[in-house]
């Protein structure tokens, strides 16, 4: 081990994200599109991947399938990456994109089976966690309310933690258009909570 590497390794950058932002101040250098590798990304950025596809409508027992596609999509233009944007907002556009593609396909569209009837009741200590479980189902529900332009500027926005001006970045619109999109997709999902908790919200 080379003296003061401890130091060095806590100091550096944690993400390909804090690298770029680094690399922006002057502080270090980001890696160039051809220092990064397919591997290095899926092992930071699958999590986060998974996580969007499921909000953008793709199904549980899909969701690896389409991750698998996204990075495919992720090797091929991978060299294509100039690193304007972060290697996120880049990485949503793509699960954007093949979420799309994948819900449009006629022949995915089926119902989920049960592998066992549900039970008839719950014990008294299950009401809290079936209460959450309802209230996550409504909201699951209206998401799906919503169209796809809407969909995806509030899973960036106000799932994701992702800024306006990433959010645009990502679906290639203009800055007021996300904002639009964004105001609307709150009145549907608001209201359909609403709805859910009888008004009480």
């Amino acid at each position: 081990m080379y003296p003061g590497s401890d130091n060095l390794a806590s100091q550096a950058p944690h993400t390909l994200d804090d690298a770029a932002n680094e690399a922006a101040s002057g502080s270090c250098v980001v890696p160039s599109a051809d220092a990064l590798t397919t591997s290095q990304l899926f092992e930071e950025y699958a999590a986060f991947a998974l996580r969007a596809l499921l909000h953008l409508g793709v199904r549980d027992a899909d969701v690896e399938d389409v991750c698998q596609e996204v990075f495919v999509v992720v090797h091929r233009k991978l060299s294509d990456f100039e690193g304007r944007s972060s290697v996120r907002t880049w990485l949503f556009g793509i699960c954007v994109r093949v979420a799309k593609d994948h819900r449009q396909r006629a022949h995915r569209r089926y119902e989920e089976p049960c592998v066992a009837p549900p039970s008839g009741s719950c014990a008294p200590t299950q009401e809290v966690t079936l209460q959450r479980a309802r209230a996550l189902r409504a909201f699951e529900q209206a998401l799906d309310q919503l169209d796809d332009a809407k969909r995806e500027v509030f899973v960036l926005f106000e799932i994701e933690g992702l800024s306006m001006k990433e959010v645009a970045e990502a679906l290639d619109c203009p800055l007021q258009t996300a904002y639009s999109r964004l105001h609307a997709a709150r009145e549907i999902i608001l209201g359909a909570m609403q709805r859910f908790h009888g008004g009480a919200l």
